[in-house]
């Protein structure tokens, strides 16, 4: 044995021996595992990402039927080059041009009502009558002291015209002539006093036979025979509504304004819809006759006034409408039904028909008027599907039917 074994066996000793190496750790081979997992994964979803893209591919390629294999029965409509209003909605309140409330001008007992309630009258029409038996009292009584004064006027306008004739002769002195000029001023200064009276008598009588102010419609009779007035003019006894012609008032937001001024600086005729409340049954059709003059500054609105001839009286004061104003025409442009644009949420489609086959084609709807909507995207005289949309898909066979869909069949939904 050489030197160094010894050294290395007395060292060591007979009785021991080297350690084993360890063991594997638990940890390192679960890593491993979950490595090769991972791994698997990845090329098993490469693998269907690439079986499903052909798929598509190959479906895409190929023309799709409706379920059950067979072509979709739908009806059709055709776009058409045609022209489409422009309009802005706001909720207006019908508003009469002129309302009156009647009150009494004389202090008395009402002896007659000569109108009934809801009754249309005319400018001038009687409407209610006042006892006029203390004022014409008056009047008779101012017509006296008229007459009285007018006949002294006569007598000193005699007798200025003898005194200046005296005088010329040189028979009297002037300043008798002068005096009985002033004389006569003064008695015809109290005759002017006079007729003012007598007017203002006439007035007070004629106060007493209230008439209509106005042509219109009288509301609910507020006055009965018997009671007594007073010309305080705080009760009111009648009020008349005109209501031919009768005018909207509406709310147009500021931002259009650029659109609708320089139209009324052309002394163009703004058309203007009513509706109902529900907005859908046109009441009225009349112009916009004009703005007001200031913007509301906490709703950023302007008031638009619309008058309306209202020949069969449709639409009643204070009235809450939907106004509808025409503010420009779009000339030469695409329209189709607006049944026929699909929506997937915000975008817009239709389907037009190419050999009997429905091709998917994105769209912009504009202007809407009615069942009508001006679309771009697509051109005049193209077919688009307008039934039947819950079956169809792009691609899809197609059977163009001349006959209704049922409505179960022809709803809007996108695929």
């Amino acid at each position: 044995m050489s030197d160094e074994s010894k050294q290395q066996h007395s060292v060591i000793g007979p009785d021991h021996q080297l350690p084993a190496p360890p063991p594997p750790s638990s940890r390192s081979k679960l890593v491993r595992a979950v490595v090769w997992v991972v791994l698997l994964l990845v090329f098993a979803l490469g693998f269907y990402l690439v079986l499903r893209h052909h798929d598509d591919t190959t479906k895409s390629a190929a023309p799709r039927r409706g379920p059950g294999g067979g072509p979709v029965t739908l009806t059709t409509a055709t776009a058409q080059k045609g022209n489409i209003g422009v309009y802005l909605d706001s909720i207006g309140t019908v508003t009469p041009v002129y309302t009156a409330s009647i009150t009494s001008q004389v202090t008395g007992p009402v002896i007659a009502v000569r109108f009934k309630e809801g009754q249309i009258v005319r400018k001038g029409d009687p409407l209610i009558e006042i006892d006029p038996r203390p004022f014409e009292a008056t009047l008779l009584q101012a017509q006296g002291v008229l007459e009285r004064d007018q006949a002294v006027l006569a007598q000193a306008t005699m007798d200025r015209d003898r005194y200046r004739e005296a005088w010329a002769r040189n028979a009297i002195p002037k300043q008798t002539l002068d005096d009985q000029e002033k004389l006569v001023l003064q008695d015809a200064g109290t005759v002017k006093n006079d007729q003012g009276t007598v007017k203002f008598d006439q007035i007070q009588v004629d106060y007493c036979h209230i008439r209509a102010p106005i042509a219109g419609r009288v509301g609910l009779r507020l006055v009965d025979p018997g009671n007594v007035v007073q010309n305080s003019g705080t009760t009111t006894l009648a009020v008349i509504t005109q209501i031919q012609p009768i005018t909207v008032i509406f709310t147009v937001a500021e931002d259009y304004l650029g659109q609708i001024q320089p139209r009324l600086r052309q002394q163009a005729k703004l058309a203007v819809d009513a509706y109902d409340r529900a907005a859908l049954k046109q009441i009225a059709t009349g112009t916009l006759l004009t703005l007001d003059n200031q913007i509301d500054t906490t709703t950023g609105t302007v008031k638009a006034r619309a008058t309306f001839d209202n020949k069969d009286a449709s639409l009643f004061p204070n009235e809450f409408v939907n106004a509808r104003l025409l503010v420009n025409t779009l000339q030469g442009a695409t329209l189709i039904p607006t049944s026929a644009i699909q929506h997937n949420g915000a975008a817009s489609f239709v389907y037009v028909l190419t050999n009997d086959t429905a091709h998917m084609r994105s769209v912009k709807p504009g202007v809407m008027e009615g069942q009508t909507t001006q679309v771009t995207g697509i051109n005049p005289g193209d077919v688009v599907a307008n039934s039947s949309f819950d079956k169809l898909q792009d691609n899809a066979k197609v059977i163009v039917s001349t006959k209704p869909i049922p409505a179960a069949t022809a709803g809007s939904s996108a695929p």
